[in-house]
């Protein structure tokens, strides 16, 4: 029988939070429901959870403050924000912490649900399309592990980190469309997300400063591309 998914939930609105328990266990979601912060941080050390629901304005401990140690445990579990307040700040703070998507209250739990299942989707299609690992230069990078080599320090990337990267090496010395790159990390391609995406480069931008054959540049109303050394093959002698 197949593993049900296991939800992480957090949200001080005792009302909200039984309800959107209730509807993902009845989803076929297993949800543990945390009031606090703090509980939540005590409960993710207990459990190994799939995907992080969490309210950005809690007591005791705050969502972006909870995601940040969440991230210090498990760099790869996916993360949603709730969140009461249609501000860019809050918004992209909590992108800045590492929340891979968000959806503003009131919402349709059935959004919700959507949102879930669009990330797993994308996690899913990761594990079977990125089988290979990609060598520019002085850079090194295991897309399956995560994980950026350059000049022999390794660096183990966030789930968005790798798949941005692992499409600017797909499109190496090309433009990557920024549309293009948004529907298919982010699904979609609104303000919030490329500002997201564009915190995502300035990340990778100095993760890649070492090596000095690499650069990402900005393409003026398209998107980017990734300069890299390209090796030439030796030809088969006869």
């Amino acid at each position: 029988m197949e593993e049900r998914i296991k939800l992480f939930l957090c949200e001080d609105d005792e009302n909200l939070g039984v309800l959107l328990r209730e509807y993902l266990q009845a989803k076929g979601f297993d949800t543990d429901l945390f009031p606090d912060g703090e509980a939540g941080y005590r409960g993710f050390t207990r459990e190994k959870y799939d995907l992080c629901i969490i309210d950005v304005m809690m007591p005791k401990k705050d969502g972006v403050t909870l995601v940040k140690e969440i991230r210090v445990i498990n760099p790869d579990v996916p993360i949603i924000f709730l969140t009461a307040k249609n501000m860019k700040d809050d918004i992209l703070e909590g992108f800045k912490a590492g929340a891979d998507d968000y959806i503003t209250k009131p919402f349709s739990m059935e959004e919700l649900v959507l949102r879930i299942e669009a990330i797993f989707r994308r996690v899913k299609g990761k594990k079977v399309k990125d089988q290979q690992v990609y060598t520019f230069g002085q850079m090194q990078f295991d897309t399956q592990k995560q994980i950026l080599t350059i000049n022999g320090e390794q660096t183990k990337l966030t789930t968005k980190e790798s798949e941005l990267l692992a499409l600017l090496c797909a499109h190496a010395n090309d433009i990557l469309e920024r549309n293009h790159a948004l529907k298919q990390i982010w699904v979609d391609d609104n303000y919030f997300n490329a500002r997201s995406m564009d915190v995502y480069i300035t990340k990778l931008r100095k993760l890649l400063k070492p090596a000095q054959d690499i650069e990402i540049i900005n393409i003026h109303g398209k998107g980017y591309k990734l300069i890299a050394p390209v090796e030439e093959s030796a030809e088969t002698e006869e």
